[in-house]
């Protein structure tokens, strides 16, 4: 495999093939340009993606490999994680589809841990088909979470608009029980540092969200506000993370409040994930922060109902390549820099005078 320093390695999980993933990923690899700058290698079979790419009338040039090795920069390689053929329905739902879905991912994983693919997107899987005795996560994040070092944090991005989550696939009764000054401080100091390596965000401020409706209204409406979050939130500040909140919920996306901030911190999912999706759908990207290895998605599902129409909007899917190159160089620099004090202070130099 002759790699280009300047082309990324674009690892690929094709998700559930009943679903509009296949369809964003060929779209999205469809217009040459792509290829300029990135090489994708989507793991699946290349037969499947074939008769997929035919079935929906696209021109994406598939080259099949078998192994990682045998990858071409500037090709739409896909590697050959499974040989048999597999019977697409689109937009049912297949257990045993959804058990390719889960090796596509687990050996699109594999590949990145063993650093044979610079970054990896995943399209979107039907989380209740992948459950078996082998793989019991309830989705791509929690075995990421297992797989590569660090602290996985759901961190939903479009453009400036940075929403993460405190907790994320748990029931909303459980909520409050998850919420400690530990969990709350190891996740804030997760955006902290996302921001300034994945980001290039110097002294980045976040904003926090109240648990319960206006933030417990001074112990009225719940305790965990005063009681959890606002101690954690006051001893984070104290040591120099620009912490903000917790701000009530209701109003905070209405009202503008959070252009404020380069960052949003939400307790639980929907309370994060509804305003975001609100803001930005279609152009949103789902990224893992705080993990050794880059992972993004779109913000979308498997889109059952369009599956196999040529209808799906790929925007999502190509922002999610994009951030994904953008983070990898990023983290590049971050490192650069922070491996040699000598080149900050060049580097503020030349923006104090420039």
């Amino acid at each position: 495999m002759a790699k280009k320093a300047e082309n990324v390695i674009v690892g690929i999980s094709i998700g559930d093939l009943n679903g509009i993933g296949a369809e964003v990923f060929l779209k999205t690899f469809e217009d040459a340009r792509m290829l300029e700058f990135c090489t994708p290698v989507v793991f699946a079979n290349v037969k499947i993606l074939s008769f997929v790419k035919k079935a929906l009338n696209l021109n994406a040039n598939l080259h099949g490999i078998d192994k990682l090795d045998q990858l071409l920069i500037g090709k739409i390689n896909v590697l050959n994680v499974w040989k048999e053929g597999v019977n697409i329905e689109f937009g049912k739902n297949d257990d045993v589809v959804g058990g390719y879905a889960v090796k596509s991912f687990t050996e699109a994983v594999a590949a990145l841990k063993n650093k044979e693919i610079d970054v990896l997107v995943t399209a979107p899987i039907n989380k209740y088909n992948i459950q078996s005795e082998e793989f019991k996560f309830p989705g791509h994040t929690d075995y990421l979470d297992q797989e590569l070092d660090g602290d996985a944090l759901m961190f939903m991005v479009q453009d400036n608009l940075r929403v993460g989550l405190l907790t994320d696939h748990i029931p909303v009764n459980e909520v409050s029980a998850h919420l400690t000054e530990a969990l709350i401080r190891k996740k804030i100091l997760t955006i902290n540092k996302s921001l300034k390596q994945d980001f290039k965000i110097n002294g980045p401020k976040i904003a926090v969200l109240g648990v319960n409706p206006h933030s417990g209204d001074n112990g009225v409406i719940g305790r965990e506000d005063d009681d959890v979050v606002k101690p954690a939130l006051k001893k984070l500040f104290e040591e120099g993370v620009k912490v903000f909140g917790p701000f009530s919920a209701d109003s905070f996306f209405g009202s503008g409040q959070y252009e404020k901030y380069d960052a949003v911190i939400a307790a639980y999912h929907d309370q994060g994930l509804i305003p975001f999706k609100t803001l930005s759908f279609g152009n949103g990207v789902n990224y893992t922060a705080g993990l050794s290895g880059i992972r993004t998605s779109p913000d979308h599902g498997t889109a059952y109902e369009i599956a196999g129409k040529g209808e799906a909007d790929n925007n999502s899917f190509k922002e999610a390549v994009y951030l994904a190159l953008d983070i990898y160089h990023n983290r590049g620099e971050y490192t650069e820099l922070t491996s040699n004090p000598l080149k900050i202070r060049e580097k503020q130099e030349e923006k104090k005078y420039s």
